[in-house]
């Protein structure tokens, strides 16, 4: 059984104070994990390997695909940005995703000792990312993003509503997700 609405009322309560209003519940157990989306990093992102909170320093398919049974409750929170440049998206993730670990800590406080964050992008907070845990210089702020999960984010939010798509150029507003796994 999930979160009663008390306790669910409580989190919304958190989300808001920290300016946070375009989310969504999502049961964990609809968070769809799939090999494919850990190709994708593997064969195509030119951080893989190279940063710290991306695969292989991320676990297996199968240990993320565990880890999300475990929990009850999540929020999928949505974010929508328009850059000038594609380069300043990193920026734009960076800040967003130190507000998100802020988010997380206030709901951990607040009683929900299982809380647990997955950014909106990947984790950007250094210059130069040490690509190894053991000599990551922010290990306290460094979450993993829904992809470096094996999170298959476009079927994932269209289930609860959020509409998705492939954008073509970076003159197209971008949609991006964090999950805020509760409970």
């Amino acid at each position: 059984m999930g979160l009663n609405n008390n306790l669910r009322t409580e989190v919304e309560k958190i989300m808001t104070a920290h300016n946070y209003s375009d989310y969504k519940w999502i049961d964990p157990k609809r968070i769809v994990v799939s090999q494919w989306v850990r190709m994708k990093c593997r064969f195509g992102c030119g951080e893989y390997g190279r940063a710290g909170a991306c695969p292989p320093q991320t676990p297996s398919v199968t240990e993320c695909r565990e880890f999300f049974n475990e929990y009850s409750e999540a929020v999928v929170l949505h974010f929508q940005g328009l850059m000038d440049k594609p380069e300043d998206r990193h920026a734009w993730s960076a800040k967003i995703n130190a507000g998100l670990v802020k988010l997380e800590r206030a709901v951990f406080v607040a009683g929900f000792e299982k809380a647990f964050l997955l950014f909106m992008d990947s984790c950007c907070f250094c210059k130069e990312c040490t690509g190894n845990r053991k000599t990551c210089q922010q290990p306290r702020m460094a979450r993993p993003a829904p992809e470096a999960m094996a999170v298959d984010v476009y079927t994932t939010v269209r289930q609860v509503g959020f509409s998705v798509n492939v954008l073509s150029d970076y003159n197209q507003k971008m949609d991006r997700f964090a999950f805020l796994m509760v409970q």
